[in-house]
């Protein structure tokens, strides 16, 4: 899917300048998936909104997460939505990837998000894969967990939504 990251308090998107297959395996190395990693450009997931936060990523291949790939300085670049970059991590295939960080990136399985987080944020943990697990929440610098009474699809679409499936 299309590739965002979170900084600062907003997702953004990452230019395709530069972008390969190298930038695509960090990519899928940080989300915890296996596959074979597959670089897409030209918004090929559709065109994002927002801010484009990152430019001209060159990562070797062997980074543990992209914050330690050369790149563009945050918020830097020279692009429109139509470079949007993009990725699979089959069997993968389709969904939108997002990335939190900080100043900082972490590995994000068994959770997907990361440990330093915006109140509100929400999470997966305890799955089988990035798609599923018990739902928790960021509230007053802990993760709890939410209740269950009154959970109904709705709730678990607004999720999913949230962390950027559809």
């Amino acid at each position: 899917g299309r590739v965002e990251v979170y900084h600062d308090g907003r997702w953004g998107t990452i230019c395709d300048d530069q972008w390969d297959d190298r930038d695509a395996e960090v990519v899928c190395r940080q989300l915890g998936l296996s596959g074979n990693p597959k670089a897409l450009s030209w918004a090929h997931y559709g065109q994002g909104s927002g801010p484009i936060l990152l430019d001209e990523v060159e990562c070797s291949g062997n980074e543990l997460s992209l914050d330690q790939c050369k790149k563009s300085d945050w918020g830097q670049q020279n692009c429109d939505h139509i470079e949007d970059a993009g990725v699979s991590c089959d069997p993968f295939t389709g969904t939108d990837l997002q990335l939190y960080a900080s100043q900082t990136w972490s590995v994000l399985l068994p959770y997907y998000t990361a440990s330093s987080a915006d109140k509100g944020t929400v999470r997966l943990a305890g799955g089988r894969s990035p798609s599923e697990g018990r739902v928790e929440v960021y509230y007053n610098g802990d993760w709890g967990t939410v209740c269950d009474d009154g959970w109904t699809d709705l709730g678990a679409q607004v999720v999913c939504r949230q962390l950027g499936f559809r």
